[in-house]
């Protein structure tokens, strides 16, 4: 004879079973594009909320909440990016799997860890810089340029590429990326530059120099004029060039050009058309004074072309892109030499303007004639 249960035994069973209907039906909902979406966008809109209820002296700066948002979604990148690569498992794999298949690729990897790692970084900086109420114009300038180059590239890719038609709704959570930088670099553009305290004498003195007494000027336009000789020569290769050096180059030594994903298409030619014209301006901007235009707009795409250049380089290399479209051993370290350089212009030249600006400011401030007035 089979003796009852106790009451007390039947409770975890109960329990379990309105447990069991919850997972089942949040597994359901995660199997749907439009509930990873509509998720997302509450998420989001519930990170937004608390931002203002918290209230504080901080939305004194409206880029505070940009920025507190966009690092919550630069720690998802990089679970992601870490789930992808086998570090961790079980957190985004239905995410990605259902809404965002791209980011499986060699090149969703790479700007997830560049937007985990890095903007994250930037984010808690110039978070700080605005609890401090200090100025954070010049990392903004950095980021602007380092999420427009990722984002333009990721989007173009995949309405191109093989993902194409895998796209789902939640493709469109990437939209804000796209708007909320542009009104950010506004208001990052409107904000007070921090002009050096130089003599009206000492800026003369600089801006009479020709370029051959400037040295460190000489070697970065040589740089400047290498990077966009290499810029237009990859344009061409992927625009099928039929010259056999871009046959030879595109098979020997950059075959990733060639991968149907498109994000190393899109990218070239995104230097090609937008890059090459600024290499050709700031070699202007290096031999003839006064270009105050310069410092900002080479912060942008020092910006732009590092995040560019670390994906490229990165997906290059990565096993998630398939073998034919690997860079061959043979030729790394020339692959590696040639776009590290190519990174690296971009960046002396933003650190050039920074450190002396003297070269590119007008020739009578404003500031200096109002001090000349008060002596």
């Amino acid at each position: 004879m089979q003796l009852p249960a106790a009451p007390g035994a039947l409770t975890p069973a109960l329990l379990a079973i309105p447990v069991v209907f919850g997972i089942n039906g949040a597994t359901s909902l995660a199997d749907s594009p439009l509930a990873l979406m509509l998720t997302g966008v509450l998420v989001l809109a519930g990170l937004i909320s608390i931002i203002f209820v918290s209230g504080g002296n901080h939305f004194q700066d409206p880029l505070f909440c940009v920025f507190v948002v966009f690092s919550f979604t630069s720690v998802v990148d990089l679970l992601i990016s870490l789930e992808e690569d086998g570090y961790i498992s079980g957190f985004m794999e239905v995410y990605v799997r259902e809404g965002e298949p791209y980011l499986r690729t060699a090149h969703g990897i790479m700007i997830c860890y560049w937007d985990g790692i890095v903007h994250y970084g930037l984010y808690l900086a110039m978070i700080a810089a605005i609890g401090q109420r200090k100025s954070y114009r010049t990392l903004g300038l950095f980021w602007l340029g380092s999420l427009m180059m990722s984002i333009v590239v990721f989007l173009l890719g995949n309405l191109i590429g093989k993902y194409s038609s895998d796209l789902s709704p939640a493709f469109l959570l990437n939209l804000p990326y796209v708007l909320i930088p542009i009104w950010a670099g506004v208001r990052l553009f409107q904000q007070p530059k921090a002009l050096p305290c130089l003599s009206p004498e000492k800026v003369a003195d600089e801006q009479r120099k020709r370029l051959y007494q400037r040295p460190q000027d000489m070697g970065l336009v040589l740089v400047l004029l290498l990077t966009a000789a290499f810029t237009f020569f990859r344009g061409m290769v992927v625009l099928d060039c039929p010259a056999d050096s871009c046959f030879e180059y595109i098979y020997q030594h950059e075959p990733y050009l060639r991968d149907p994903v498109a994000y190393p298409k899109v990218q070239m030619l995104i230097y090609m058309f937008y890059v090459l014209p600024f290499f050709c301006l700031c070699i202007y901007g290096l031999v003839l004074p006064g270009c105050s235009w310069l410092p900002d707009w080479s912060l942008v795409f020092a910006g732009a072309v590092a995040q560019a250049q670390f994906s490229h380089l990165g997906s290059s290399l990565h096993a998630r892109t398939p073998f034919p479209y690997q860079t061959p051993e043979d030729v790394w370290w020339s692959f590696l030499f040639t776009n590290v350089l190519y990174a690296l212009g971009p960046q002396l030249l933003a650190y050039r303007c920074l450190r002396c600006p003297a070269f590119f400011l007008p020739a009578t401030p404003a500031s200096l004639h109002v001090g000349k007035k008060h002596q």
